[in-house]
């Protein structure tokens, strides 16, 4: 599995195929292997695209990292940095739930290597981004105020990092309780629904510098997690965005969680997003690099 060292740090990723670049980016804590990412890579490739699939800080084999206003902000400079490192940029950035949050937020920050975004599952209303502050934050919190940074790397959101990537174990370790809890402290604040605010993290000055072709999947009225009207604003407050119905039932998202508890995938039908992808990018991008 190729790894990349960037200023400190490694990122696990992977390429298939050839042609213009994507790279797609999965929601959660999930590494780049979860069902339904490789599948919907390949048949990207399948369609004369090469595609980069990798592991977020803080995911799979890479690399945890705790520093910044936001862990998103984190995942984006370093999608933006891999890109550059591997020279695959402009590239056309994708994900879906916390990987639309990446990828919206990478190619508002990394302009010099995005050729386009595509973003479906984007996360919001009030209770859909608490649920987020408590997801991604609460339990690292709550061991590191009651039992320090060795309680932290017990917890089981912890466990596959360390497993696949045995020096995070000792990075965890290594950390100061108190630095550790202010960041936990600014990552949830991060979450907080407390303006008006396209995204978290997503500043003006971004969105109006955003100028190349987006696509944005309008998310389930049955979505509490990623509600329409987050996806609906993006489709209007995005300069040029195309908003577009997904291949998929409205109860798709509840559908996927139910099987999850039965060792399912959540990005089980991510790839039936690919034609729509495709007819979108060759119309707005152009086929090539």
């Amino acid at each position: 599995m190729p790894i990349a060292e960037l200023d400190g740090i490694h990122i696990a990723y992977e390429l298939v195929g050839e042609g213009q670049t994507w790279a797609l980016t999965p929601g959660g804590r999930f590494p780049k292997e979860v069902g339904g990412l490789p599948e919907m890579a390949q048949t990207l490739a399948e369609h004369g695209r090469q595609v980069l699939t990798w592991d977020r800080p803080n995911c799979g084999a890479s690399s945890v990292v705790f520093r910044g206003r936001s862990e998103s902000e984190v995942q984006a400079d370093a999608l933006g940095a891999l890109l550059r490192h591997l020279d695959l940029g402009p590239a056309v950035i994708a994900g879906g739930s916390g990987g639309a949050r990446v990828s919206l937020l990478a190619a508002a920050r990394n302009p010099d290597v995005t050729a386009g975004l595509a973003m479906w599952w984007i996360s919001g209303g009030i209770p859909g981004l608490l649920q987020l502050a408590h997801y991604y934050c609460m339990p690292s919190a709550d061991a590191a105020w009651h039992g320090g940074m060795e309680a932290v790397v017990q917890l089981d959101q912890w466990q596959e990092v360390q497993q696949r990537n045995p020096a995070n174990r000792e990075r965890f370790l290594s950390m100061d309780r108190q630095e550790f809890l202010d960041v936990m402290d600014r990552w949830m604040l991060a979450y907080c629904p407390c303006d008006d605010s396209l995204v978290p993290g997503l500043d003006d000055v971004d969105v109006a510098g955003l100028s190349v072709p987006i696509l944005v999947f309008r998310s389930g009225v049955s979505d509490m997690s990623h509600t329409r009207a987050a996806s609906e604003a993006l489709g209007a407050g995005l300069p040029g965005a195309e908003l577009v119905d997904p291949p998929w039932d409205d109860d798709e998202w509840n559908e996927r969680r139910a099987a999850v508890a039965q060792a399912g995938s959540l990005f089980l039908k991510w790839p039936r997003l690919v034609p729509l992808l495709i007819d979108w990018a060759d119309r707005t991008i152009g086929g090539d690099r």
